[in-house]
């Protein structure tokens, strides 16, 4: 066999065994307990909440979040966590009544999303989204929710990008609206959410 050939045939050889290797850490990931640890510094949290005449924009600090999933049973552990105490929405009077008489975020200094179930898999890089079912706390009660989660995985770090609806006034929270302001029983989140993808680690 020519010396080109040799080459040839060994760029090739080499390619496969990338390929396997590859595969094999894909189905190594995906088959073993894996731990997402959330990094606060680089997850946004956002809320819009509509009324009569404008609509109103705000943000929240995310505070832990260490989620253990099982990728063979679905089942996950853990809590993503967020400061209600750090709520604002740049007007000082409104972020102040949120606080004290919607939120009673003194009382009840964080919201908690707890889930205990994925349906779908991860792809250990790339974009994939799962279903996953769990337990939204918001001013000390407990409510049952699924959310749609697009997740991007770029080398050893995950993005989760997670957008739903609160019902706060069918949740049992006050409904800040008067006689001449009438906003929305219901408010957009926006959760950016970035950390990391540990095999085998325990929160």
């Amino acid at each position: 066999m020519q010396a080109g050939s040799w080459k040839t045939a060994l760029r090739r050889i080499a390619k496969l065994f990338c390929v396997s290797a590859l595969c094999l850490i894909a189905v190594t990931l995906q088959a073993q307990e894996t731990t997402f640890e959330l990094d606060p510094e680089k997850t946004t949290v956002e809320f819009t909440l509509g009324d009569i005449l404008h609509t109103v924009h705000g943000t929240f600090k995310a505070k832990s979040g260490n989620l253990r999933l099982d990728p063979a049973s679905g089942l996950v552990s853990g809590a993503f966590v967020i400061d209600a105490t750090s709520g604002q929405s740049g007007n000082k009077t409104r972020d102040r009544k949120m606080h004290n008489e919607i939120l009673e975020s003194a009382q009840y200094p964080e919201v908690r999303f707890t889930p205990n179930k994925i349906t779908g898999a991860i792809a250990p890089q790339g974009s994939s989204t799962i279903q996953v079912q769990g337990v939204f706390t918001l001013h000390g009660s407990d409510h049952d929710i699924t959310l749609s989660v697009p997740v991007k995985v770029t080398g050893n770090e995950a993005v989760a990008n997670i957008n739903f609806q609160v019902p706060y006034v069918a949740w049992g929270l006050k409904n800040p609206s008067t006689f001449l302001l009438r906003v929305s029983k219901e408010v957009e989140i926006s959760i950016t959410a970035t950390g990391r993808f540990v095999p085998g680690r325990t929160p």
